[in-house]
């Protein structure tokens, strides 16, 4: 088959043949009909940041597409059928996974990170994991459910127990952030949304925020919010750019007893006032992927159009694309960018 494979670091990621998993005992393999481009390939590609599994891997970790190959024992799946496979599953055993946070799995597993991803034309997935996409879903636009929804679906729900009525601000409007604007709003919460370019904050007024900031137009971004929002702050801020001076802003953007979600990755540390956050109550919690049991409901708010995936993609690139649909994404331009193999 034919697949994008990430070499090492700094390195343009090569489209070459690459051989066509078979699938084992509990497995499927899937023909793969998107995947989506996500910042977390580039902390691979850019940064360093090292994969569990070592180079040669095909990267890649929001897929859909079509049930190719049955292994033995997979009773419930038959060829042809649609499915989503989540970003990462657990083992089933641990602690976590036993208590319904498969999402931080002691044994986790991550598409295009532990084993090889969907950057491919066909992917191995546990049956046990795979979820079906209904036909009201289209199949390429679909597949950035697997993450760009579902992790914020986690991160608004779970994590940030968003209520109606709440004053919520999201700092970053890039794939992840607009689906923390449009899931916190379906909730009932006045979303305020912060980023510097124009164009995404457009598209968080059209997905639901009430107000729009562009922090580089501003000398204090917390002083707005606290205008914008009232009460002395926001009852809940996201940080969805993984920067530490942006995440030391959306805790200062909060009032006292607040909540701050970190679900943006940063390999440096923000400076934290503890004291504050002691004398305020404030409370910091991090948020990663989504449980499992979740991916159901998330595919059911995309069936009734509740939440809207096939508008959030801007810009399709073949396999053969691939560096170029990475540059894309460097540069900030669109709202989400899949691979169609």
């Amino acid at each position: 088959m034919k697949a994008a494979v990430f070499h090492a670091p700094h390195e343009p990621l090569r489209v070459e043949e690459w051989p066509t998993p078979q699938p084992g005992p509990g497995q499927v393999l899937v023909r793969v009909a998107a995947c989506g481009l996500c910042h977390t390939d580039l902390h691979y590609i850019d940064h360093g940041t090292p994969t569990f599994k070592p180079p040669p891997l095909v990267l890649g970790h929001e897929v859909a597409g079509t049930i190719a190959a049955l292994g033995p024992q997979v009773a419930s799946w038959r060829e042809g059928d649609r499915v989503l496979l989540p970003a990462v599953y657990g083992c089933g055993e641990c602690a976590m996974c036993r208590t319904g946070r498969e999402n931080i799995c002691e044994r986790m597993i991550m598409f295009g990170n532990n084993v090889d991803g969907g950057y491919a034309e066909f992917i191995l997935a546990p049956a046990k994991d795979i979820f079906a996409l209904p036909d009201e879903i289209p199949l390429i636009e679909g597949a950035i459910i697997a993450d760009a929804i579902t992790t914020p679906y986690h991160a608004v729900v779970n994590r940030g127990q968003v209520k109606p009525g709440d004053q919520v601000v999201i700092f970053g409007c890039g794939g992840i952030g607009l689906n923390i604007v449009q899931i916190a709003a379906a909730l009932g919460a006045n979303v305020i949304a912060v980023d510097i370019l124009a164009e995404k904050l457009e598209a968080a007024r059209t997905l639901g925020a009430a107000a729009v900031i562009n922090s580089a137009e501003v000398e204090r971004v917390d002083k707005e919010i606290r205008t914008l929002a009232g009460r002395g702050g926001a009852d809940i801020a996201f940080e969805a750019i993984g920067h530490p001076r942006v995440q030391e802003q959306a805790l200062n953007s909060l009032r006292t007893g607040g909540r701050l979600v970190m679900v943006g990755y940063a390999s440096e540390s923000m400076t934290l006032n503890s004291g504050r956050v002691m004398y305020r109550e404030l409370e910091i919690v991090g948020s990663l992927g989504c449980r499992p049991v979740d991916y159901p409901r998330v595919i059911q708010l995309a069936r009734q159009g509740r939440i809207r995936v096939a508008e959030l993609v801007s810009q399709r690139f073949s396999l053969d694309e691939i560096n170029s649909a990475f540059d894309h994404l460097r540069s900030g331009l669109g709202l989400r960018s899949v691979v169609v193999p």
